[in-house]
Protein backbone atom coordinates (compact mmCIF):
# COMPACT_ATOMS: atom_id res chain seq x y z
CA UNK A 1 0.00 0.00 0.00
CA UNK A 2 2.19 2.41 1.15
CA UNK A 3 4.33 1.37 -1.99
CA UNK A 4 1.38 2.26 -4.23
CA UNK A 5 1.44 5.84 -2.73
CA UNK A 6 4.67 6.51 -3.73
CA UNK A 7 4.54 5.51 -6.67
CA UNK A 8 1.38 7.29 -7.26
CA UNK A 9 3.06 10.81 -5.56
CA UNK A 10 6.05 10.02 -7.93
CA UNK A 11 3.63 9.72 -11.01
CA UNK A 12 1.91 13.19 -10.40
CA UNK A 13 5.54 15.15 -9.94
CA UNK A 14 6.69 13.23 -13.20
CA UNK A 15 3.50 14.59 -14.95
CA UNK A 16 3.77 17.91 -13.72
CA UNK A 17 7.07 18.14 -14.84
CA UNK A 18 6.62 17.42 -18.33
CA UNK A 19 3.08 18.84 -19.22
CA UNK A 20 3.53 21.54 -16.72
CA UNK A 21 0.22 21.46 -14.97
CA UNK A 22 -1.21 19.55 -12.40
CA UNK A 23 -3.16 16.10 -13.09
CA UNK A 24 -6.80 16.64 -13.11
CA UNK A 25 -9.62 14.44 -14.41
CA UNK A 26 -7.28 12.21 -16.71
CA UNK A 27 -8.72 9.76 -19.27
CA UNK A 28 -7.09 6.77 -20.20
CA UNK A 29 -4.76 7.13 -23.19
CA UNK A 30 -5.51 5.63 -26.76
CA UNK A 31 -2.87 4.54 -29.27
CA UNK A 32 -2.33 6.09 -32.23
CA UNK A 33 -2.30 2.99 -34.62
CA UNK A 34 -4.43 5.74 -37.00
CA UNK A 35 -1.90 7.89 -37.79
CA UNK A 36 1.09 5.69 -38.37
CA UNK A 37 1.26 3.39 -42.07
CA UNK A 38 -0.94 1.01 -42.69
CA UNK A 39 1.76 -1.19 -44.08
CA UNK A 40 5.00 -2.49 -42.53
CA UNK A 41 6.77 -1.96 -46.36
CA UNK A 42 4.81 1.66 -46.26
CA UNK A 43 6.19 2.63 -42.94
CA UNK A 44 10.25 1.92 -44.23
CA UNK A 45 9.65 3.61 -47.05
CA UNK A 46 8.69 6.84 -45.00
CA UNK A 47 11.66 6.43 -42.74
CA UNK A 48 14.28 6.24 -44.72
CA UNK A 49 12.90 9.07 -46.69
CA UNK A 50 11.27 11.61 -44.14
CA UNK A 51 13.26 10.51 -40.96
CA UNK A 52 15.08 13.50 -39.22
CA UNK A 53 17.95 11.74 -38.76
CA UNK A 54 18.34 10.91 -42.33
CA UNK A 55 17.60 14.41 -42.88
CA UNK A 56 20.70 15.38 -41.14
CA UNK A 57 22.51 12.85 -43.01
CA UNK A 58 21.48 14.59 -46.20
CA UNK A 59 22.47 17.83 -45.12
CA UNK A 60 25.73 16.63 -44.06
CA UNK A 61 25.98 15.50 -47.71
CA UNK A 62 25.57 19.17 -49.33
CA UNK A 63 27.24 20.29 -46.42
CA UNK A 64 30.39 18.37 -47.59
CA UNK A 65 29.84 18.70 -51.12
CA UNK A 66 30.35 22.68 -50.88
CA UNK A 67 33.15 22.18 -48.97
CA UNK A 68 34.81 20.88 -51.95
CA UNK A 69 33.77 23.59 -54.03
CA UNK A 70 35.16 25.99 -51.68
CA UNK A 71 38.84 24.21 -50.89
CA UNK A 72 38.82 23.99 -54.98
CA UNK A 73 38.23 27.87 -54.97
CA UNK A 74 42.24 28.12 -53.68
CA UNK A 75 43.25 26.90 -57.33
CA UNK A 76 41.17 29.74 -58.90
CA UNK A 77 42.75 32.88 -60.53
CA UNK A 78 41.25 35.81 -57.95
CA UNK A 79 41.12 39.54 -60.02
CA UNK A 80 41.01 42.69 -58.01
CA UNK A 81 39.97 45.62 -59.05
CA UNK A 82 40.81 49.03 -57.10
CA UNK A 83 39.96 52.40 -57.71
CA UNK A 84 41.04 56.16 -55.65
CA UNK A 85 39.41 59.44 -56.81
CA UNK A 86 40.86 62.68 -55.42
CA UNK A 87 40.07 66.31 -55.46
CA UNK A 88 42.02 69.42 -54.55
CA UNK A 89 42.10 72.90 -53.95
CA UNK A 90 45.42 75.25 -53.63
CA UNK A 91 45.20 76.80 -50.06
CA UNK A 92 47.02 79.66 -50.50
CA UNK A 93 44.38 82.34 -51.05
CA UNK A 94 46.61 85.11 -52.18
CA UNK A 95 47.48 83.25 -55.74
CA UNK A 96 45.21 82.05 -58.06
CA UNK A 97 42.99 79.46 -56.99
CA UNK A 98 43.81 76.13 -58.46
CA UNK A 99 41.76 72.98 -58.47
CA UNK A 100 43.01 69.26 -59.05
CA UNK A 101 41.08 66.36 -59.82
CA UNK A 102 42.99 62.66 -59.65
CA UNK A 103 41.18 59.49 -61.00
CA UNK A 104 43.27 56.11 -60.59
CA UNK A 105 41.96 52.58 -61.32
CA UNK A 106 44.28 49.30 -60.80
CA UNK A 107 43.34 46.02 -61.58
CA UNK A 108 45.29 43.06 -60.87
CA UNK A 109 44.75 38.97 -61.60
CA UNK A 110 46.23 36.54 -59.75
CA UNK A 111 46.91 33.26 -60.61
CA UNK A 112 48.04 30.36 -58.46
CA UNK A 113 50.42 28.02 -59.62
CA UNK A 114 52.04 26.14 -56.62
CA UNK A 115 51.11 27.11 -53.13
CA UNK A 116 52.98 24.34 -51.49
CA UNK A 117 50.44 21.72 -52.02
CA UNK A 118 48.17 22.35 -49.27
CA UNK A 119 45.32 23.38 -51.57
CA UNK A 120 45.57 19.96 -53.03
CA UNK A 121 45.48 17.87 -49.61
CA UNK A 122 42.26 20.02 -48.25
CA UNK A 123 40.36 19.07 -51.33
CA UNK A 124 41.23 15.50 -51.53
CA UNK A 125 40.56 15.66 -47.71
CA UNK A 126 37.06 17.42 -48.49
CA UNK A 127 36.31 14.52 -50.92
CA UNK A 128 36.81 11.79 -48.90
CA UNK A 129 34.77 13.74 -46.42
CA UNK A 130 31.91 13.74 -48.88
CA UNK A 131 32.17 9.90 -49.06
CA UNK A 132 32.05 9.14 -45.13
CA UNK A 133 28.85 11.48 -45.19
CA UNK A 134 26.99 9.46 -47.75
CA UNK A 135 28.02 6.20 -46.00
CA UNK A 136 26.43 7.85 -42.77
CA UNK A 137 23.42 8.13 -45.19
CA UNK A 138 23.09 4.43 -46.04
CA UNK A 139 23.95 3.92 -41.66
CA UNK A 140 20.92 6.37 -40.59
CA UNK A 141 18.52 4.97 -43.39
CA UNK A 142 18.93 1.15 -42.34
CA UNK A 143 19.16 2.28 -38.64
CA UNK A 144 15.79 4.12 -38.62
CA UNK A 145 14.36 0.86 -41.15
CA UNK A 146 15.53 -1.93 -37.94
CA UNK A 147 13.86 0.57 -35.80
CA UNK A 148 10.86 0.99 -37.51
CA UNK A 149 10.65 -3.14 -38.28
CA UNK A 150 11.34 -3.64 -33.90
CA UNK A 151 8.61 -1.60 -32.81
CA UNK A 152 6.50 -2.61 -35.87
CA UNK A 153 6.56 -5.87 -33.92
CA UNK A 154 6.77 -5.07 -30.43
CA UNK A 155 3.26 -3.30 -31.61
CA UNK A 156 1.91 -6.51 -32.38
CA UNK A 157 3.29 -8.02 -29.65
CA UNK A 158 1.29 -5.47 -27.30
CA UNK A 159 -1.78 -6.04 -29.69
CA UNK A 160 -2.01 -10.41 -29.25
CA UNK A 161 -0.75 -9.70 -25.34
CA UNK A 162 -4.10 -7.62 -24.79
CA UNK A 163 -6.39 -10.77 -26.55
CA UNK A 164 -4.72 -12.90 -24.17
CA UNK A 165 -4.90 -10.79 -21.31
CA UNK A 166 -8.24 -9.68 -21.92
CA UNK A 167 -9.10 -14.09 -22.08
CA UNK A 168 -7.31 -14.42 -18.71
CA UNK A 169 -9.69 -11.86 -17.23
CA UNK A 170 -13.04 -13.25 -18.56
CA UNK A 171 -11.56 -16.76 -17.49
CA UNK A 172 -10.36 -15.60 -14.11
CA UNK A 173 -13.79 -13.85 -13.56
CA UNK A 174 -15.76 -17.17 -14.80
CA UNK A 175 -13.60 -18.96 -11.78
CA UNK A 176 -14.29 -16.86 -9.36
CA UNK A 177 -17.93 -16.84 -9.95
CA UNK A 178 -17.58 -20.86 -9.69
CA UNK A 179 -15.56 -20.49 -6.79
CA UNK A 180 -18.35 -18.28 -4.60
CA UNK A 181 -20.95 -20.53 -6.19
CA UNK A 182 -18.95 -23.58 -4.67
CA UNK A 183 -18.59 -21.41 -1.32
CA UNK A 184 -22.09 -20.96 -0.78
CA UNK A 185 -22.99 -25.03 -0.42
CA UNK A 186 -19.82 -25.56 1.42
CA UNK A 187 -17.72 -27.01 -0.70
CA UNK A 188 -15.10 -24.21 -0.72
CA UNK A 189 -13.36 -22.35 2.00
CA UNK A 190 -13.08 -18.29 2.41
CA UNK A 191 -9.42 -18.86 1.65
CA UNK A 192 -10.36 -20.38 -1.55
CA UNK A 193 -12.43 -17.73 -2.81
CA UNK A 194 -9.62 -14.78 -1.69
CA UNK A 195 -7.34 -16.75 -4.09
CA UNK A 196 -10.16 -16.68 -6.82
CA UNK A 197 -10.13 -12.89 -6.33
CA UNK A 198 -6.25 -12.27 -6.45
CA UNK A 199 -6.10 -14.50 -9.38
CA UNK A 200 -8.65 -12.10 -10.88
CA UNK A 201 -7.26 -8.75 -9.82
CA UNK A 202 -3.63 -10.29 -11.55
CA UNK A 203 -5.22 -10.88 -14.53
CA UNK A 204 -6.50 -7.31 -15.18
CA UNK A 205 -3.39 -5.60 -13.83
CA UNK A 206 -1.71 -7.49 -16.49
CA UNK A 207 -4.86 -6.46 -19.14
CA UNK A 208 -3.70 -2.64 -17.97
CA UNK A 209 -0.30 -3.08 -18.25
CA UNK A 210 -0.52 -4.85 -21.97
CA UNK A 211 -3.34 -1.86 -22.64
CA UNK A 212 -0.28 0.79 -21.76
CA UNK A 213 2.26 -0.61 -23.54
CA UNK A 214 0.36 -0.67 -26.66
CA UNK A 215 -0.33 3.26 -26.51
CA UNK A 216 3.49 2.96 -25.91
CA UNK A 217 4.27 1.25 -28.98
CA UNK A 218 2.22 2.99 -31.29
CA UNK A 219 4.04 6.47 -29.98
CA UNK A 220 7.06 4.68 -30.33
CA UNK A 221 6.33 3.62 -33.93
CA UNK A 222 5.46 7.03 -35.50
CA UNK A 223 8.41 7.99 -34.03
CA UNK A 224 10.67 5.70 -35.37
CA UNK A 225 8.61 6.75 -38.78
CA UNK A 226 9.69 10.21 -38.33
CA UNK A 227 6.23 11.44 -37.98
CA UNK A 228 5.81 12.33 -34.54
CA UNK A 229 5.46 15.99 -34.83
CA UNK A 230 2.60 18.34 -33.53
CA UNK A 231 1.22 18.60 -36.96
CA UNK A 232 0.91 15.16 -37.32
CA UNK A 233 -0.57 14.87 -33.05
CA UNK A 234 -3.33 17.51 -34.34
CA UNK A 235 -1.98 19.28 -30.91
CA UNK A 236 -3.02 22.87 -30.21
CA UNK A 237 0.10 24.44 -29.48
CA UNK A 238 2.09 26.82 -31.34
CA UNK A 239 4.83 25.51 -33.68
CA UNK A 240 7.85 27.81 -33.65
CA UNK A 241 8.70 28.69 -37.35
CA UNK A 242 12.20 30.20 -37.66
CA UNK A 243 11.78 31.86 -40.91
CA UNK A 244 8.97 34.26 -38.84
CA UNK A 245 11.74 35.26 -35.78
CA UNK A 246 14.60 35.72 -38.97
CA UNK A 247 11.96 38.54 -40.91
CA UNK A 248 11.74 39.46 -37.30
CA UNK A 249 15.46 40.36 -36.83
CA UNK A 250 16.81 40.48 -40.58
CA UNK A 251 17.18 44.34 -40.69
CA UNK A 252 18.41 44.28 -37.32
CA UNK A 253 22.09 45.51 -37.64
CA UNK A 254 22.38 47.52 -34.04
CA UNK A 255 20.80 47.64 -30.58
CA UNK A 256 19.98 45.07 -28.52
CA UNK A 257 16.31 44.44 -28.10
CA UNK A 258 14.91 41.31 -29.13
CA UNK A 259 11.38 40.71 -31.15
CA UNK A 260 8.94 40.57 -28.53
CA UNK A 261 10.57 44.20 -27.00
CA UNK A 262 13.06 42.88 -24.12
Amino acid sequence: MLSAEAQYASSKATYRQVIGVEPGTLAPGAPIDRLSPSRLPVAIEIARARHPSVGVAMFGIDFAVLQVKINEGSLYPTATLTGTVQQTWESDLTKQALQQFNAFVLGQLSVPIYQGGGEYSLIRQAKETVGQKRIDLDTARDAVQAKVITTWAQLETTKAQILATQTQVASAEIALNGVREEARVGQRTTLDVLNAIIVLVQARTALVTAQHDRVVASYTLLAAVGELNLPKLGLNIPLYDPVVHYEQVRDAWAGVRIPDGR
